[in-house]
């Protein structure tokens, strides 16, 4: 059966093993309460682990399901805005340093990004500009 050897698995989510040994163990008609003390976890965890089984099917019931949010946008005119930063250096534009740092891009999109008609990047942080220029294969920070 697939979720005997789920539940048995050394490769695959903890997770997906985890949420496998709660449904076989229900399957064996163990309670809720006893499933909860055998895996180490809460009833909640597994009641929701059930009901997801339930509604949804036993093998979607393993997986985590898309969790709801807003995605944040940045246009491809203030990615572009964003990598045509580093083309400068930091001293033209007023800073003390010769070199960008993500923090200091950072910094600058979000001060200067309404002025330049860029309002998604007003909370950027160091990681999405790093991401950003990773994917564009700019390192202003690897300059030799």
């Amino acid at each position: 059966m697939k979720l005997e050897s789920i539940s048995k698995s050394r490769i695959d989510k903890a997770s997906r093993v985890e949420r496998a040994k709660m449904l076989l163990a229900y399957a064996g008609n163990a309670s809720v309460s006893s499933i909860a003390r055998l895996l180490s976890t809460n009833r909640p965890k597994v009641e929701r682990c059930i009901d997801k089984a339930l509604q949804l099917g036993i093998l979607t019931a393993l997986n985590d399901l898309p969790r709801s949010g807003k995605k944040v946008h940045i246009s491809p005119e203030a990615r572009a805005w964003l990598v045509s930063l580093p083309c400068q250096k930091p001293k033209d534009l007023g800073y003390p340093l010769e070199l960008w740092t993500t923090r200091l891009l950072a910094h600058h999109c979000q001060k200067h990004c309404s002025e330049t008609g860029h309002p998604s990047l007003a909370k950027i942080s160091r990681g999405t500009v790093s991401k950003i220029l990773r994917k564009s294969a700019v390192r202003p920070h690897k300059i030799t």
